[in-house]
């Protein structure tokens, strides 16, 4: 699981450097002007407007992709493992210090320190 976050993270932040270059790249709404004039964007590599075309939708595409990281990201930093519900739909769990006393006693003492210990601890798992 490590592994696929490291891999989300560094998707995500791949596609943040690249809106962020890409906004930088674009031109805003007063260089049209200058390009009516001949300022050189007609001669450049995608055409006229093509550049415009391309980084737009790059940028709208590389935004879509950080938009599903981030979702990903806190979905899994969210995911909490719930304990498995028993039967009757509680979780059974038994008393930590009610397990070691019968072992101990077993061990010095004999079967009837044991069976006193056993019928002082309430039973857990009687449906009531």
């Amino acid at each position: 699981m490590l592994y696929l976050k490291t891999l989300i993270i560094v998707v995500q932040l791949l596609s943040a450097l690249g809106v962020i270059g890409l906004v930088l790249l674009q031109h805003g709404k007063g260089a049209d002007m200058g390009a009516a004039f001949g300022s050189g964007a007609s001669g450049s590599l995608f055409g006229a407007t093509g550049s415009a075309n391309f980084l737009s939708r790059t940028t709208a595409v590389l935004a879509a992709v950080f938009f599903v990281t981030t979702l990903t990201l806190t979905y899994l930093g969210a995911y909490r493992v719930k304990p498995s519900a028993g039967v009757l739909g509680a979780a059974v769990t038994a008393p930590v210090a009610a397990s070691a006393a019968p072992a101990a006693s077993a061990a010095a003492g004999g079967s009837a320190a044991l069976a006193a210990s056993a019928a002082s601890v309430p039973a857990t798992d009687v449906p009531k």
